[in-house]
């Protein structure tokens, strides 16, 4: 039995009962997430900036150190010393370099460096897996060709060196090795003024972030990058020093409010999953740019902090509850008192509770009874109108859909497959090829005076010449062929089924040859050529992005030796590969 009016009217006033007190109570519990949100972010804030000048103060500790160690008068004796044996003055200060590092978790090492013997290690302790260990006589190293030494031999006397902070891969460096550092150091001066060597001072980083951030709550996030906003530090370890792993991982494309830290428009940014949930999902973060140590110039790091925001609004959550059993207990009032306004306003309408129930009743639209003139047909005519109105939008809405489909996976311009569905189709293609067995191969072309036709005729007329190049080359492929444009002038075909390499090679062949001899474009010849290279499964490569990589280098090559030449990326010496891949790479980049 459907409800009838009274319920209804009942539903709707107890509706609304219910909405005044839940929109009251919900907007109550809005706030006070926002006001914990708010103090929250300024509370985390605060601590970041504390975070900041620990860190900043912590590094001029260790510059002091560093100044400490290369001020003793035995440090520049010892720097000046043509003498590599024990003697009393290097025992001395051997000891003192020792209980540095004793008093001094942070220090992996601790090294005199003496200018000449092309930056030979004089004094050198490591921190190993067992604690300090003197490294002496042969094992010690040259290091007059880093940086961390030239640098700090061009310095005056009394300044510090402050290193990027990198990973350690300086071999032989004991527990160092492979562990990301901070590098501090100073140059040894004698009384003269002539420097003779440095002391140097490698922070390991991890130790030090722990010193600092022991009064932080546990379930505190850290982040640092440096000043380009490479990652240093991540909650997610594979995150951090992105290009000591070959790839850059950026802050400000993690977090893009950071941007105007590194263009040094602010000096800090509160970011919270709240508001910005695509920014900080589940978060509330807080960055700060603090200069890079006392005497580091412009250099700064930027230093944030992250809290759970499940964490923020625990508080607000208890509320919550507090404020559904509120609007609980007024619902059921508000049901009671409209059930009893609801009998008192529909007795009038009782009349015509049968129209109504007949014009429920019936389904189909024969059936509505559309020939009335009173208000009951005009409902009813309406009714009709607007469901024909929905049907008529909702197939348009189809055919939107159906364009939109068509235009996320094809090339505005050729009608080509773009990017996206190619490497759809190559990733469908590797799998079937791997299951079968088979072969095949992406060849990457790219045309060869597609500029000077573009700066002579304009990008209007590039553009026609881009839509013939299309048609060219579906011409000349076959229909078990995928041919697609990346963008710009430069196009892919994958080439798929049991081909073996002469296949690819003379596909490619025909492209080139297609696409020298002349195309017709408003009524002109032009000839825009092509370069093209080769990448083939499963020698070149196993995955979709290895092999357009290898196919994107393969061309390069190509285009190296001259206009219309096609290149196998298997076929390249192996010195020529790696530059061409680095290169490739490097301009994706």
């Amino acid at each position: 039995m459907r409800p009838g009016l009274t319920v209804k009217l009942s539903l709707l006033l107890a509706l609304i009962g219910v909405l005044a007190s839940g929109s009251t109570g919900y907007y109550a519990y809005r706030a006070n997430r926002a006001m914990l949100v708010g103090e929250a972010g300024r509370n985390l804030l605060t601590a970041t900036e504390l975070l900041g000048q620990r860190f900043s103060a912590a590094i001029d500790d260790m510059a002091a150190d560093a100044l400490v160690l290369a001020t003793m008068p035995s440090s520049a004796l010892i720097a000046q010393s043509k003498d590599l044996k024990t003697n009393a003055d290097r025992a001395r200060l051997a000891q003192v370099f020792s209980s540095f590092m004793l008093h001094h978790p942070g220090y992996l090492q601790a090294r005199l460096i003496a200018r000449d013997r092309f930056g030979l290690e004089r004094i050198r302790f490591d921190r190993d897996g067992h604690g300090i260990v003197e490294v002496q006589g042969g094992d010690l190293q040259e290091k007059g060709q880093f940086a961390y030494v030239f640098d700090t031999l061009a310095l005056a006397p009394g300044h510090v060196y402050i290193g990027p902070i990198t990973i350690n891969r300086e071999r032989g460096a004991h527990y160092a090795e492979g562990k990301p550092i901070l590098r501090l150091a100073a140059p040894i001066a004698t009384p003269a003024g002539g420097v003779v060597g440095v002391v140097v001072l490698d922070v390991d980083l991890a130790v030090l972030l722990k010193l600092l951030r022991t009064d932080l709550p546990p379930d505190y996030d850290v982040y640092l990058a440096n000043e380009w906003g490479d990652f240093l530090v991540h909650p997610d370890p594979s995150q951090a020093f992105g290009f000591d792993k070959g790839r850059r991982v950026f802050m400000q494309d993690s977090f893009a409010a950071t941007k105007p830290l590194f263009d040094r428009a602010k000096n800090r940014v509160l970011i919270n999953g709240l508001t910005n949930p695509e920014q900080a999902p589940d978060e509330v973060l807080a960055f700060v740019r603090r200069p890079f140590g006392a005497s580091a110039g412009n250099r700064f790091i930027v230093l944030g902090l992250g809290k759970p925001l499940s964490d923020v609004l625990a508080g607000a959550n208890l509320l919550g509850d507090q404020i559904v059993r509120m609007v609980l207990f007024s619902s059921v009032a508000a049901l009671l008192l409209a059930i009893l306004f609801a009998r008192a306003l529909t007795r009038p309408l009782q009349i015509l509770t049968h129209a109504a129930t007949h014009f429920f009743a019936e389904s189909a639209s024969e059936a509505l009874p559309l020939k009335r003139n009173d208000e009951i047909g005009m409902l009813a005519r309406c009714f009709d109108r607007m469901r024909r109105e929905i049907r008529s939008q909702v197939d348009a809405l189809h055919d939107k859909q159906h364009q939109l489909a068509h235009l996320a996976n094809h090339d505005v311009l050729t009608s080509l497959p773009n990017r996206m569905l190619f490497m759809q189709r190559l990733d469908a293609a590797l799998h079937d090829a791997t299951a079968n067995g088979e072969r095949l191969a992406v060849l990457f072309v790219d045309l060869d005076r597609f500029k000077q036709i573009n700066d002579q005729f304009g990008h209007s007329f590039g553009d026609t010449v881009l839509v013939a190049v299309a048609h060219r080359l579906q011409h000349v492929l076959s229909k078990g062929h995928t041919v697609a444009r990346l963008g710009g002038d430069e196009f892919v075909v994958l080439v798929e089924g049991a081909y073996v390499s002469d296949s690819a090679t003379d596909l490619a062949a025909r492209i080139v040859r297609a696409l020298d001899d002349d195309l017709p474009v408003d009524g002109k010849q032009v000839t825009v050529g092509a370069s093209v290279g080769i990448s083939e499964f499963p020698q070149d490569g196993t995955s979709a992005r290895d092999l357009l990589l290898h196919a994107d280098a393969a061309m390069y090559a190509a285009k190296s030796k001259g206009r219309g030449f096609w290149q196998r990326y298997c076929e390249l010496p192996g010195e020529q590969r790696v530059t061409t891949a680095n290169e490739t790479t490097a301009d994706e980049s």
